[in-house]
This record gives C-alpha cells, structure tokens and sequence, in this order.
C-alpha cells in the first residue's frame, strides 16, 4: 500500500477497453485480476464494465450490471479493499453500490441523467467527478480551448457545485481532470503541469495518466504498444503527485506502489 497517495488498480470488465479489453470478461480472469492487484497493494480497485476509449460505443445498463455486479459482490465478500464503479448512468451506480462498491466514479460528472445528482446524494457513497469534452465515442474528434487548464477548472467547480446543491456531503467530492478525454497531447501536459490549479478547488484530486495516448506522441517508438507505456506511465504520474494528485487511476499497481514508496521516501529525506 502507498502512503499519503492512494493507488486506484483498474479491472475492465469489457470486450474493447482501450488497454485489457477482453482480458477480463471472463468473471473468473477478472476476480484473479483483482486480487492480484490488491496484493500488489492497491487500495482501492475502479470497476468498470462500459468502455469510454475513444470511438468506444455504448452499452445498456443491463449490461453494464450483469458484467459488474457479481464481481463487486464476489471482491467484497473476501476484501474490505475500497471498491468504485466506473459508469456515468446511476441505475449501475446503484446496483454496484447495493453489492459493495463505496465510490461512484463518474467519467460524465452526473450529467448522464437528469436523476445523476440525486442519485449521487442518496447514495452516499465517495463521488469522482471528471472533465470529459463530448462524449466518448466523439470526444477526440477536435477537441479545442483557449485556456485548458482554465476550462477545465471552471467545469469541475460547477460540477461539484451542482452535486452539494443536491445533497452530497463535500467530503464525498473528488475530481478528476480527465485525462485523454476530450484533449490533445498538449493539453494533456498542461493539465498535469498545473495540477495544483484543479487541487486549489478544495478537493482532492484523481489522476488518470497509466498508459495513455499522450506517452506515444511524446515517445512514438517506444510507446507506441500499449506495454511499452509504463515508464512514461509512472512518469506522469509522480509529475502529477508533485503537483498535487491525491489518487493514482493505474494499470501497473505493483510498479505504482513502489515508484511512490522511493519518491516518498526521497520526500522524507529532502
């Protein structure tokens, strides 16, 4: 387990996620997964059963629950680990909620459905709120601002605003500047440059940067596979604790935990 920053271990439960799709649909595959992660240390484990890839396409809420569900219930039979379901549709949120999971990870930010913060509110669990330009199948399309970092900002206020006006508790918020969703590389850059911006909003901060896009435009022969990303991966993301993320979104828990026990403890030392 890491420090002060908490290490949140993916477990795509889906045919086409943008890294492991497949790999895990089977609920067997992706109970194994999932204890593999937490004895790597993760502390919390982000279930997620619709892709939002870029051109990903969308998939019910039926489904949605029926690949989620029994493996949230099956986790938390024999793990007090710290469970979040990855959807934007709170009919999910409150099913994998009923079977376990204590954090709503909302790539929509509650803007799904118009019952999205209500749901929020009487649920009561944790609540990731994230910045996502479009939708997913759209979203990199020609993503454009004038001022990311500003924008992106500015979104995620109102966001949060909008799920304490409906009766969220404002210890249950964090946010999440989204990553590859809905921006260019340069964008992408400037958002983890200027973390500090989003933490300064009072919340604590989720990162999202294990394996994306943004590594190959920096690294275009040894990032362009997907395994060949983790050292642009642990990168980013300490480049992100430095700048104020509170919440590590990972593939690879194991090199995760320890980069942030030698940055830590390098901290300590300074």
């Amino acid at each position: 387990m890491s420090g002060s920053v908490k290490v949140m271990g993916i477990v795509n439960v889906t045919p086409d996620s943008f890294s492991d799709g497949g790999r895990f649909l089977d609920p067997q595959a992706a109970l194994a997964h999932a204890r593999r992660l937490i004895a790597e240390g993760a502390d919390i484990l982000d279930i997620g059963a619709e892709s939002t890839r870029p051109g990903s396409e969308p998939v019910s809420a039926e489904d949605e629950i029926a690949r989620a569900v029994p493996l949230i219930a099956a986790i938390r039979a024999e793990s007090p680990v710290a469970i979040s379901i990855d959807t934007m549709k709170p009919l999910v949120a409150r099913a994998a909620v009923a079977a376990g999971a204590n954090i709503w990870n909302d790539v929509a930010a509650l803007r799904y459905a118009p019952d999205g913060p209500q749901a929020a509110a009487e649920l009561g669990c944790d609540l990731v709120l994230m910045h996502m330009r479009g939708e997913p199948r759209t979203m990199q399309a020609d993503p454009q601002y004038d001022d990311v970092v500003a924008e992106v900002c500015d979104f995620l206020a109102e966001r949060a605003e909008a799920a304490l006006a409906a009766g969220v508790a404002r210890e249950k918020i964090w946010l999440d500047p989204g990553v590859g969703f809905g921006k260019r590389p340069e964008h992408n850059l400037a958002l983890i440059a200027r973390l500090d911006k989003v933490a300064a909003l009072g919340f604590p901060v989720l990162l999202g940067v294990s394996r994306k896009r943004f590594i190959a435009a920096l690294d275009p022969v040894g990032g362009a596979a997907l395994d060949g990303r983790l050292a642009g991966s642990l990168a980013a993301a300490l480049a992100g604790v430095q700048c104020g993320a509170a919440v590590l979104r990972v593939h690879d828990v194991a090199e995760t935990v320890q980069a942030l026990k030698v940055w830590e403890a390098v901290a300590a030392a300074r």
